[in-house]
């Protein structure tokens, strides 16, 4: 049997990330997420509907996040869904579901994110090596692309 599980949202931080340390070393780093969506109802009056979701992160980028983002910034991230299931100390049977992070982009223009960010304006942090056939795709000039454009 197939499957796919993949997870891309663009919100803002609904707290300030919290950043925990394993006796291992293993930085892990805990967000919460909002993501607003907004439409219009069956009178045509505009409407907002906000889902949170748990995000969690490890490694380096559980460092990156915990030291550039504060509650309210911008942020897009990408992962998997997870099922966490658990029975409270009464018994009763409990579950949520949240994103185990794969990679993260800042957001938003440099102004609005704190001076000391490293990168760019939108700078992607994930945690597999880049090939080389992506590097230089990425590094090939806009000016080229632009010449082309017929207006």
């Amino acid at each position: 049997m197939a499957s796919f599980n993949k997870v891309i949202l663009l919100g803002n931080l609904t707290r300030d990330p919290e950043l925990r340390v394993t006796p291992g070393g293993q930085s892990i780093c805990k967000i919460g997420l909002a993501t607003t969506r907004v439409f219009n109802d069956k009178e045509g009056n505009q409407r907002e509907e906000t889902t949170f979701v748990d995000v969690d992160s490890f490694g380096k980028q559980a460092d990156v996040i915990s030291q550039y983002f504060t509650k309210g910034k911008p942020i897009l991230v990408e992962g998997r869904l997870r099922l966490d299931q658990w029975e409270t100390n009464e018994g009763e049977k409990r579950n949520k579901l949240k994103i185990m992070l794969e990679s993260f982009t800042f957001v938003g223009s440099k102004a609005s994110n704190d001076a000391n960010m490293p990168g760019q304006n939108c700078e992607q942090h994930t945690p597999q090596p880049r090939s080389k056939a992506a590097a230089v795709q990425d590094t090939s000039p806009q000016e080229d692309f632009e010449d082309n454009v017929p207006f």
